[in-house]
């Protein structure tokens, strides 16, 4: 019997567009999208993650036999963004890589975006080095009172650094102007279930939906499921990576010390504390408390600071980038 011919490895690189949870779409440099799997024992530098592979990695990967690909590479990340899974608390959550910001769309009012949530999205985003930028949508549907919190939000955040956005999706409100915000970059999308996230991003790009489909093609997992993140291109040099709709923000290793560097204010005022571990709840001469009493620093970002010292448990990991 005549043997086969032995099968000969094409090595190629690409993005990964989308995590199905059992394999990963992964988009190459010529634009073909290739179903990849990885190793059952797949870690990268040792970060415990349930998912080694994240939406927006360079990986190297090989045509296996089955035209499939393997990933066999990460390339470095510049850097990623993190939360901890519901029900993994050892582990953390990578939801995307290489970004160059991360937009959390919220609403005031249906249903309404709390600021602990807010405040725990912006501050992982300082911990690992992203750039937020805060979408208020359906601001159609707002009361005057609603409307007033609205802007008081914007003026409060604002005064932070972060810019703000103000849209409707059903009118087109600010989207033009969100729009521009995401020309030459790769974004994160994220917010709470119901904000009308997805109905913005279709408005932004009113061909969202066929490019959903391009993607799905790859595989018979069917359409935008909302249940991993995944990758689209808008423009030539214009990607946004849409995530589910969560309902909490949870912070994984968050030292107590260093909980203050990702909340700008708190650091600033933190120079002036009598000590220098100062964790800002207790410490005679802590200039942050001082700061809060006189309405340097807001109650709801010291609350939230506060909330997230809360979350006590030594089994949780960050990794440095």
């Amino acid at each position: 019997m005549a043997l086969s011919p032995p099968f000969l490895f094409i090595w190629m690189k690409g993005v990964v567009f989308r995590n199905t949870g059992s394999s990963y779409i992964v988009r190459t440099e010529s634009g073909d999208f290739w179903e990849c799997k990885i190793k059952g024992n797949f870690r990268i530098k040792g970060i415990k993650s349930t998912n080694p592979v994240a939406v927006g990695d360079f990986v190297e990967f090989k045509e296996l036999p089955n035209s499939e690909g393997l990933i066999s590479n990460i390339c470095d990340r510049k850097n990623y963004i993190v939360r901890k899974p519901s029900n993994l608390s050892k582990q953390l959550h990578i939801i995307a890589a290489n970004v160059d910001q991360a937009m959390l769309t919220v609403t005031i009012a249906h249903p309404e975006t709390s600021t602990v949530f807010i405040d725990r999205f912006l501050a992982t985003c300082e911990a690992y080095s992203v750039p937020a930028v805060i979408v208020i949508n359906k601001c159609d549907l707002y009361d005057e009172g609603e409307t007033e919190y609205m802007k008081a939000l914007v003026t409060l955040y604002e005064s932070i650094g972060y810019k703000c956005h103000i849209t409707s999706a059903l009118t087109g409100e600010g989207v033009e102007e969100v729009r521009n915000a995401l020309k030459g970059k790769t974004t994160l999308f994220s917010g709470n279930s119901g904000v009308g996230k997805s109905s913005l991003i279709n408005a932004i790009s009113p061909d969202f939906a066929a490019r959903t489909g391009e993607i799905s093609s790859v595989h018979d997992t069917g359409m935008h499921t909302t249940t991993f993140s995944e990758m689209y291109q808008l423009e030539e040099d214009t990607f946004i990576i849409d995530t589910p709709g969560v309902k909490g923000f949870g912070t994984i290793g968050f030292d107590k010390y260093e909980v203050g560097h990702f909340f700008p204010e708190i650091f600033k005022h933190s120079e002036s504390c009598k000590f220098g571990n100062c964790t800002h709840t207790h410490e005679p001469g802590c200039a942050v408390r001082e700061a809060v009493e006189q309405h340097y620093i807001s109650e709801s970002r010291y609350t939230s600071y506060l909330n997230i010292l809360e979350d006590e448990n030594e089994t949780k990991y960050r990794e440095k980038l």
